[in-house]
């Protein structure tokens, strides 16, 4: 064993980042505030709590997100196994039961020899050894000790989430079972005629909002926007984007709907299911009213409306490095979307990258380069040396190394750079210096 780290919140971030510190021999003390205290958004005193959608997205190599995935198995990431062995049917997507997602998260955790949990509100900042994981609804306390260190800004953003509703309420007359471009059937359909999305987005329009304390409709994250902003921005921007049905065939028709609303399973079960793209912040009797005008959910059973809440993030460039390091403070690390990572695998990926480089900071051995040829590298480069407006990112290959030779095809060219980067990785594990990978 090589000495004891903090690692606050048990969020994803900090969940990987425990996990990553103890498989080196690092005793770890993770602290949590649940089940003693929960953010708006959480309701589950389960560890790794999904609290938007369920999934995980991308699984395909030519996706940034899911080769950012492989990379994270291949450096034994816990929330990339958890999540591998939980999923649930989604396409080409990585979907899980969040439930058995997040019980197989903490029960790994708790069964940790080298992990200690601590049930309380951190709201102080260790001095040294530490990953702060605290997530962008960190407690009032912790934030407030945040803010005050020195030279550091911060950006707020507001997520939402979508609806559940019981797939044994669903008119299936008219829902059918279909993946785009005949890529299996793992999702539900509910197709629109154009009147029927034309009234749909006219209800949407005119339901009432729900109050959020500093919202003013311009601070969301194109990922995670509300619906009902969505609409706002003109009358086929739905139509093109979450209810776009290309790539879907109506069985009772043949043809192509003019709209659609996909449902994703929330669980291996499907009882239960996710209206896709439908993050909202409506009032819940207005998307009981709104949403039942969609084809095939006139009786549906909303399990958990949808819901809209604050998030905060640092402005890293200048105060973290790219492995998530405090410039400032080189023992204390930070993890998760409040880094400026956007997403549940991004946010897996840093506390990943913050327990491997500061178990090998306190054992001695020099730090890991991941490299912008890797998306683990790339992202936390943006995070580190972004100029100008400074955002929350998802991965992409944008953030990426581009290839010493062009190659004009977008799918030969993400094909090739995965290729190397998985090179890369499996470069990283067989080298001496940096064989605690395996």
């Amino acid at each position: 064993m090589s000495g004891h780290a903090e690692v606050i919140g048990a969020g994803l971030a900090g969940c990987e980042a425990a996990w990553q510190l103890a498989r080196r021999g690092i005793a770890v003390r993770l602290t949590e505030m649940k089940p003693r205290r929960f953010t708006p958004a959480h309701h589950s005193a389960g560890f790794a709590e999904l609290v938007c959608s369920n999934s995980l997205r991308s699984d395909q190599l030519q996706n940034a997100v899911g080769l950012l995935k492989e990379e994270m198995r291949q450096l034994d990431s816990l929330i990339l196994r958890c999540a591998d062995e939980t999923r649930v049917p989604a396409g080409g997507a990585l979907a899980v039961d969040r439930v058995a997602f997040s019980d197989a998260v903490t029960r790994r955790i708790a069964e940790n020899p080298l992990i200690e949990v601590v049930c309380r509100e951190a709201a102080e900042i260790p001095e040294e050894k530490a990953v702060i994981a605290t997530g962008p609804l960190t407690s009032d306390a912790m934030a407030e000790k945040i803010a005050s260190l020195p030279g550091l800004e911060t950006l707020s953003f507001f997520d939402a989430a979508a609806p559940i509703v019981s797939a044994d309420s669903l008119d299936r007359s008219k829902v059918f079972r279909q993946s785009r471009y005949g890529r299996g059937d793992d999702y539900l359909n509910c197709p629109l005629s154009k009147e029927e999305y034309l009234a749909f987005y006219e209800a949407l329009l005119g339901a009432e909002k729900a109050e959020v304390h500093g919202f003013d409709g311009s601070q969301v994250f194109e990922g995670c926007m509300p619906i009902e902003v969505m609409a706002s921005r003109g009358e086929m921007v739905m139509a093109f984007g979450p209810m776009k049905p290309v790539g879907l065939t109506d069985p009772r028709t043949g043809r192509e709907p003019f709209a659609a609303v996909q449902l994703r399973a929330e669980n291996e079960a499907g009882t239960m299911y996710n209206l896709v793209g439908f993050q909202t912040r409506l009032k819940w009797g207005e998307q009981k009213r709104v949403f039942s005008m969609i084809p095939g959910l006139e009786n549906a059973e909303f399990l958990r409306y949808g819901v809209m809440h604050r998030n905060t993030f640092l402005h890293s460039p200048g105060f973290l490095d790219e492995r998530y390091r405090m410039i400032a403070r080189p023992t204390v690390y930070f993890a998760g979307q409040m880094t400026g990572v956007e997403g549940y695998v991004e946010s897996a990926a840093s506390g990943l990258v913050a327990g491997i480089s500061l178990a090998r900071e306190m054992k001695g051995l020099p730090p890991v380069d991941f490299g912008a040829e890797t998306v683990i590298g790339a992202l936390g480069r943006h995070v580190a040396n972004a100029t100008g407006d400074f955002q929350p990112m998802n991965a992409n290959f944008g953030l990426m190394k581009p290839l010493e030779r062009r190659v004009k095809n977008k799918h030969e060219r993400y094909a090739e750079m995965a290729v190397r980067s998985l090179n890369l990785i499996e470069g990283l594990r067989s080298n001496p210096l940096a064989c605690d990978f395996d």
